[in-house]
């Protein structure tokens, strides 16, 4: 496959998976461990997550800005951040002290990604069609014992193939939010998470990075960012009304296939 077209493709599945509970890592890692791509120290493995990221801002711009303008002097938007902060607290100690591990293990075994997207898959099934009542249904108003517990369940996804957005919408389920606000939650916590998880990949590889292939870097960060543009737009009313249950299959089935590739070329 030409490199232009590759770089095309695994940008697109970045940002196609990135905020739907499928995991974007397993996907990422998986496909190119089945094309054999690589790049030095992950680059572009790296920087294509910034065109995600830059989907969720651009469509929440306006919002952000108002937190951002108004968290002074308005009590509710100073609220919504401290409880993203305190989401985003157990990832920053957990994501440190675990990195190593996390990098030189857990990303460099296909089949754990394989069984992680299977096993996530059930479990999302499961919550899916769980007849709870929702206690909360509005992500700017849960309580703090909530953000923080989201938090938790979102460290989850540093193995590979659980997913970020699995984990927070999963935990928020469980923890009585609904569908909606659990996914735009889930969103919302991807700012200060993906920036500091992509700051710190760059600063840890700071040595091996390399650049060289700008054109095939950008042409992965625009292809990401247009379609994670595309989910992020559709994702909350899909859910509204469909639920999670597609994610959790095509998750299994990835899972199985994943599994399947790697006996078939000897590599588990």
């Amino acid at each position: 496959m030409a490199d232009w077209l590759m770089a095309i493709l695994l940008g697109l599945v970045e940002g196609l998976t990135e905020f739907i509970p499928v995991s974007s890592t397993g996907h990422l890692l998986l496909l190119g461990h089945f094309l054999g791509f690589q790049s030095t120290g992950k680059t572009f493995e790296i920087v294509i997550q910034l065109g995600a990221l830059l989907a969720i801002i651009s469509v929440y711009f306006k919002r952000l800005w108002t937190l951002a303008t108004r968290w002074p002097f308005d009590a509710e938007a100073r609220r919504f951040l401290i409880g993203l902060l305190v989401a985003f607290a157990p990832a920053v100690v957990i994501g440190f002290l675990a990195y190593g591990f996390i990098k030189t293990v857990l990303f460099e075994t296909p089949l754990v990604i394989c069984v992680a997207l299977i096993i996530g898959g059930v479990l999302l099934l499961w919550l899916d069609r769980m007849n709870k009542i929702p206690a909360y249904l509005d992500a700017d108003r849960y309580p703090f014992r909530v953000y923080f517990l989201i938090g938790l369940f979102q460290c989850l996804a540093m193995i590979p193939g659980v997913s970020r957005s699995g984990a927070t919408i999963a935990g928020g389920l469980l923890l009585g939010t609904d569908k909606r606000s659990a996914a735009e939650f889930s969103f919302f916590l991807a700012l200060p998470t993906m920036g500091a998880a992509v700051a710190y990949d760059l600063f840890k590889n700071r040595d091996v990075l390399d650049f060289s292939d700008f054109g095939l870097i950008a042409i992965g960060f625009i292809a990401a960012f247009i379609s994670a543009l595309a989910v992020v737009r559709f994702l909350l009313d899909f859910v509204s009304k469909r639920g999670f249950g597609p994610f959790a299959w095509w998750r299994i089935a990835v899972g199985v296939v994943g599994i399947i590739g790697l006996a078939a070329t000897g590599a588990l």
